[in-house]
């Protein structure tokens, strides 16, 4: 089972090299007519489309992986972006842009200070801090093994929403893993409130927190490859900033990229390398662990240099939902052993919260409830 883990990985890497490809032809298509399109705008318009129309300028220029927005000229932005402040073209050619460079941490901070603006709130459980979990990657390679983290930290009483689309074009979206545990998408903000209270875990669709990063997010059926909404979403907290955020990176510039923006805005979060994009450990390699007080940085866990290859036989085979499903059913049921990557995040997760006072206390709770479940 460990080399059909790793070979679903493989492909996937070489899934993602196709679509970054297929994404900067699509690029210079939209960037070569876009110059004319904002000598126009800045004729016509002043103030803050002014900013908008320099903004498209830079990141039309030829070398626009050199130029990097000011926080204040990405605030400006992605707002407009959410308003429908700005033309189809326009806005096609800055989402391919921006998906060709490397977000620069300015970017990142100003497109998620714009977000934070244009979310619906909840108020939050008065108990631990809630951990605030984005599902936006969706699993093709494996399974999605990320709402066996949620149901965890809710059985600890930890309030938990996770926040994502309902469909993952093409891959099994954590909605869909949700659904066969029993678990529905929330239909209101109201229904979000009362099953934090009461389970302490609420799926909560993204065109309910935020309708106009919903809209974004759908363009990716239209330009074919995920845009810089994809990554600003990961940052979303409907709870002003007091949500503990899981922050999964796809690799190291976009960790240090995250990293960066989450000191700027004096983040409460844990930043890790995610699995296919979601916010969960590799169940067969730990990634590092940052934790994020008030934007200051603490490393929890070091990466691990190598692959725990006896894990591997309890892992599930295919990436379908039923069957990831009834994986994490086994092992809430005590039948099937806790990955130790997946293990190290939930107890970092206890102790970001506050549930814990200390790492090894959390480490303790953790491995205490495990040995329970098992013994049951």
């Amino acid at each position: 089972m460990h080399a059909s883990w790793r070979v679903h990985c493989d492909l996937a890497l070489k899934d993602a090299t196709r679509r970054r490809g297929a994404l900067t032809s699509l690029a210079r298509r939209l960037l070569s007519s876009l110059s004319e399109t904002v000598q126009l705008l800045q004729v016509r318009e002043t103030g803050g489309a002014m900013i908008v129309a320099r903004a498209l300028k830079m990141l039309a220029g030829r070398h626009a992986e050199e130029h990097d927005l000011a926080e204040i000229d990405a605030f400006e932005l992605f707002s407009a972006m959410l308003d429908g402040g700005i033309a189809e073209i326009e806005l096609g050619a800055g989402l391919a842009a921006l998906a060709m460079k490397q977000l620069a941490p300015t970017e990142i901070a100003g497109f998620r200070r714009a977000l934070q603006g244009r979310l619906n709130r909840l108020s939050a459980p008065s108990t631990a801090r809630t951990v605030v979990i984005p599902s936006y990657g969706g699993a093709r390679a494996r399974a999605n093994l990320m709402p066996l983290l949620a149901l965890m930290l809710a059985r600890f009483g930890v309030p938990v929403l996770v926040h994502g689309p309902l469909e993952a074009h093409g891959r099994v979206a954590s909605a869909a893993v949700f659904r066969e545990l029993g678990i529905l998408p929330c239909a209101s903000l109201r229904e979000a409130q009362a099953a934090l209270e009461t389970s302490r875990l609420a799926f909560v669709p993204t065109a309910l927190l935020s309708p106009a990063l919903a809209q974004l997010l759908a363009l990716r059926a239209r330009l074919g490859v995920p845009n810089c909404a994809h990554h600003v979403a990961r940052l979303a907290d409907p709870f002003g900033g007091e949500g503990l955020k899981l922050v999964p990176a796809a690799d190291d510039a976009e960790r240090d990229a995250f990293a960066a923006a989450l000191a700027m805005h004096h983040e409460h979060a844990l930043l890790f390398h995610g699995a296919e994009g979601e916010a969960y450990a590799d169940p067969l390699r730990r990634p590092a662990i940052v934790y994020f007080r008030s934007g200051e940085p603490t490393l929890l866990f070091d990466a691990e240099a190598v692959s725990a290859v006896t894990h591997a036989g309890h892992l599930p085979e295919q990436a379908e939902a039923k069957g990831a499903a009834q994986w994490i059913s086994l092992v809430l049921a005590g039948k099937v052993p806790t990955p130790p990557p997946i293990a190290n995040l939930l107890a970092c997760c206890l102790y970001g919260t506050g549930f814990a006072s200390d790492l090894h206390q959390s480490k303790a709770l953790v491995a205490v409830r495990s040995h329970s479940q098992a013994a049951a």
